[in-house]
């Protein structure tokens, strides 16, 4: 499979918090041939590759393979379903989004539908959107029907979207860019260094559950404990809407490594290291401080009595959204990165982190 390939993979593979099942099988596909697996109830995927030693300082290779989505709540006499979300969302975005829906004989497409504005009061026209007022529509006619094509309450509902690649621009269109895009580049770095000379071994992780509180990782951190740890992320893009001087996040600006945001603040010396070694390696680099946000290198520094994080990210635009931009070369500036850092770390350099 070859790394564009495998990024489509990824970017079409439903797997809502919780439901990430195909996006670990495309994981296993990709890393059958050099990588040894485990797997957890939570359904995070442990990958440990054959060409580790045993004995020397552990590198944990990460990002979390969840995306956010919905869930059925119920069934509406009508035929169309009450549902929730499944992370964060603009719910203002979502009416006339087309989504497919977890069933017993596999997926459906359905529509998130609203009111017509033919029939809003004013009152209503003003308001919020929330998800009260929104419905999937199956093409249904009664709760009889629906149940009928096996929709049940607690089924995953994610977008259906479909991943396009612009050769000619290397732009990346599709869904679930946060964080299949960081998959991606981790399981890319665990094959291309199998060619490497390091002195540290590595685990590459697909954690689950990112999305509705970084759930996964909590459970990663008790079964592993690794010496420093590079968490991969696909991130906001803030090149759209951001005065100039406070973009910090571009598309094509290469990897965003992020010193904090309201959920971390990244180990200051292993993010001075990482932007000392992409300079060297003539790596492109965005050095981002973020008031919002969050990511599972906020409970993988503080855990096993702390641990060394920092947190490379791929600019997205239009993140948590039905369509996404993202460019090849910050995919390929990440994975650039995280193998040249497992070559320069060593046991005696990350004690000093």
């Amino acid at each position: 499979m070859e790394f564009l390939q495998l990024v489509e993979k990824l970017s079409n593979a439903r797997g809502v918090s919780g439901f990430e099942d195909e996006v670990l099988e495309i994981a296993r596909e990709y890393a059958g041939d050099f990588a040894n697996f485990k797997e957890d109830s939570m359904r995070n995927l442990y990958i440990f590759p054959k060409y580790n030693r045993g004995n020397r300082p552990l590198v944990m290779l990460e990002a979390h393979g969840d995306e956010v989505g919905f869930m059925v709540q119920a069934v509406k006499p009508d035929g169309t379903l009450k549902f929730v979300g499944v992370g964060s969302w603009n719910e203002k975005a979502l009416p006339s989004s087309r989504v497919q829906i977890k069933t017993a004989n596999g997926y459906i497409p359905g529509v998130i539908s609203a009111m017509p504005p033919h029939f809003m009061s004013e009152a209503q026209r003003s308001a919020a959107v929330t998800y009260d007022s929104l419905s999937i529509d199956v093409g249904a006619t009664s709760a009889a029907e629906a149940l009928s094509l096996g929709i049940k309450v607690g089924a995953p509902v994610v977008p259906l979207t479909e991943f396009c690649y612009d050769g000619q621009r290397t732009l990346l269109s599709g869904k679930a860019f946060d964080d299949r895009l960081g998959v991606a580049a981790v399981l890319e770095c665990l094959r291309l260094l199998q060619d490497q000379k390091t002195d540290v071994d590595v685990i590459g992780v697909v954690s689950s559950q990112e999305e509705v509180g970084m759930r996964g990782i909590k459970a990663v951190m008790e079964n592993v404990r690794p010496d420093a740890a590079i968490c991969f992320e696909g991130c906001p893009a803030d090149d759209t809407f951001t005065p100039e001087y406070l973009v910090q996040d571009r598309l094509r600006g290469g990897v965003m490594i992020r010193h904090m945001d309201s959920s971390v603040i990244c180990t200051p010396r292993f993010v001075a290291f990482a932007g000392q070694t992409a300079a060297e390696e003539n790596i492109k680099v965005q050095m981002a401080v973020r008031t919002g946000g969050g990511n599972n290198g906020a409970y993988v520094v503080s855990a096993n009595g702390g641990t060394p994080v920092i947190v490379a990210g791929v600019p997205v635009r239009y993140i948590h959204t039905f369509n996404c931009y993202a460019a090849m070369e910050d995919v390929e500036a990440n994975v650039a990165l995280g193998v040249a850092l497992c070559k320069k770390l060593n046991g005696k350099t990350i004690k000093g982190f």
